[in-house]
């Protein structure tokens, strides 16, 4: 929508407070929160100003708004002839400005009856469209109820953590869909098992969030069993200044969230990044954190955490 009446119209129908979000795109651009017509009426052109600097497109649309919800997503695949199996749920509630910094599968928040209905649901809906590729269906979850945010056509930047908790490989799996190749999996086939968590190492000051680009002067990355790190770096390595901070993925497996977390906390510690400030710092941080121990947050959590003194 572009339009301040259609906008109102919309928004008194959903009840407020209402999301505006970019219709072309994510991340965060285009993004304000409206608690009320006159907000709406404000914030609507200043989204469609920033979609259309993002995006090349200026059109926005609502959504309720939630208080403290969870970011719940479904990795799945299917070979465009109605076949879908899914990996299992993701959950990405721990964000900041709208960013992802870690995720962890399976989610800490759903229990066994919630996991199985959402798979089933995401399935089902892929497979009526004939979906074909890897892809993800995103939802808030908020008092036991799930609400569709959108589906990435894509592979995303989470997706290790499905693969180290289902086996499969799901960059291969896409490769071999396109090339026509049969399907080889049914769901009964899936055996999700143990824990991952994934985090994201950013070139960024840990406590202000301000690029460093700059020369790697020290690079050691940690080993061991249940430890994966997706990576292009190396002593000497140029981060440029042009591009996306992300220059790390740390993913850590283990048979139960505990000993995951255990495993975390060891290769956090590890990991040697010098020369530039990076996020290593503020995820050694959250692996000893209480509330993320104990599973206890929601997409607002780490604002507020990022603000409590070190």
């Amino acid at each position: 929508m572009r339009d301040v009446a259609e906008a109102e119209s919309a928004a008194r129908a959903i009840g407020y407070p209402v999301l505006l979000k970019a219709a072309a795109g994510g991340g965060g651009r285009g993004m304000k929160l409206a608690r009320d017509s006159d907000q709406l009426r404000h914030l609507l052109p200043l989204a469609q100003a920033e979609a259309k600097a993002a995006f090349g497109d200026d059109s926005v649309y609502l959504e309720r708004f939630l208080d403290r919800p969870r970011h719940i997503e479904v990795q799945l695949l299917g070979d465009g002839k109605g076949n879908v199996i899914h990996l299992g749920e993701r959950d990405c509630s721990l964000q900041r400005c709208h960013q992802k910094v870690l995720e962890e599968s399976p989610s800490p928040a759903l229990n066994a009856r919630e996991r199985e209905r959402l798979g089933a649901l995401a399935v089902r809906a892929l497979a009526e469209i004939g979906y074909r590729s890897a892809g993800t269906i995103e939802f808030l979850y908020q008092d036991g109820e799930f609400f569709f945010i959108e589906m990435n056509t894509r592979l995303q930047v989470e997706h290790p953590i499905s693969e180290m908790i289902s086996g499969i490989d799901i960059v291969r799996e896409q490769l071999r869909i396109a090339a026509g190749a049969p399907f080889g999996y049914r769901q009964s086939d899936i055996n999700l098992s143990g824990h991952a968590i994934e985090c994201r190492i950013n070139a960024e000051n840990p406590g202000t969030f301000l690029p460093s680009p700059g020369r790697v002067t020290d690079y050691h990355p940690p080993g061991g069993l249940g430890v994966r790190v997706d990576s292009a770096l190396y002593d000497g390595y140029e981060v440029p200044p042009y591009y996306d901070s992300l220059i790390s993925k740390l993913i850590v497996h283990g048979k139960s969230r505990n000993e995951c977390l255990m495993r975390l906390r060891r290769a956090l510690e590890e990991y040697v990044i010098g020369g530039i400030d990076t996020t290593l710092p503020l995820h050694q941080r959250l692996a000893t954190a209480p509330e993320f121990i104990n599973g206890e947050y929601d997409i607002h959590w780490l604002e507020n955490f990022v603000r409590q003194p070190v």
